[in-house]
């Protein structure tokens, strides 16, 4: 169900569960936890295998739970989402063909979302009485605005690539999402984890800004000379 693979500095984890739309089950949001946990490398990609990134829960299995069943799954999804989201790594979600529900969700939690012209992304929970709980409603309107996710995630409409482009929800649209995470993977490891736990930062903004200029005289001791030498 989760299939990984490296290459150089870009650790790839892929849903493989194409017959499914790579739908995911407890079982698959669990590998999937400890697929991230398990990455070392700067860079972590997350595609899906075949037409789809990811469909999101499976249904079949949701409509089997009874409540206290239903809130521990979603917990699960949160926490999974929450390591995406913390990993030191830079998490990029490379979305070719539909990302819906909890698929939709899992690429929200990453730092960088690129489609290519395929991708299409839905919140279609509501169309039979749900909605996405893997921290959907708490990323969506801050990525998008709370006009937007109130409209995603009220209708259950799909929309395209360049739709979502233009609402903030992908950081680009390109034909080799992946070739954007392999670019980034040539910049110092260092920088890339400072840089994150930095924009990824709430804090006051006071202590935001002490943090910065700690870590960005930590680097400047570490990569002083190649500075120079750009010069």
């Amino acid at each position: 169900m989760i299939e990984t693979e490296t290459t150089g500095r870009v650790r790839t984890i892929r849903f493989a569960r194409p017959e499914a739309r790579n739908a995911l089950t407890r079982a698959g949001l669990e590998t999937l936890e400890a697929a991230v946990k398990d990455a070392t490398e700067p860079i972590l990609v997350l595609e899906g295998n075949g037409s789809a990134f990811c469909a999101g829960a499976d249904l079949d299995l949701v409509a089997g739970l009874d409540r206290t069943e239903a809130e521990d799954f979603a917990r699960l999804g949160q926490r999974v989402a929450r390591l995406l989201e913390s990993t030191r790594a830079i998490t990029v979600a490379a979305i070719d063909g539909p990302a819906r529900g909890g698929g939709l969700e899992l690429a929200l939690a990453c730092d960088l979302r690129v489609g290519t012209p395929a991708s299409t992304f839905g919140e279609p929970g509501v169309t039979f009485g749900l909605f996405g709980a893997w921290g959907g409603t708490v990323r969506l309107p801050r990525i998008v605005g709370e006009g937007n996710a109130l409209d995603l995630a009220c209708t259950g409409r799909v929309i395209d690539a360049e739709e979502a482009c233009r609402m903030g929800l992908l950081s680009k649209v390109v034909d080799d999402p992946v070739a954007v995470a392999t670019a980034m993977a040539e910049h110092p490891p260092e920088t890339l984890e400072v840089l994150k736990s930095r924009l990824r930062d709430d804090s006051e903004r006071s202590v935001q800004e002490d943090r910065e200029a700690t870590a960005f005289g930590r680097l400047v001791e570490t990569y002083g000379e190649d500075v120079a030498d750009r010069r």
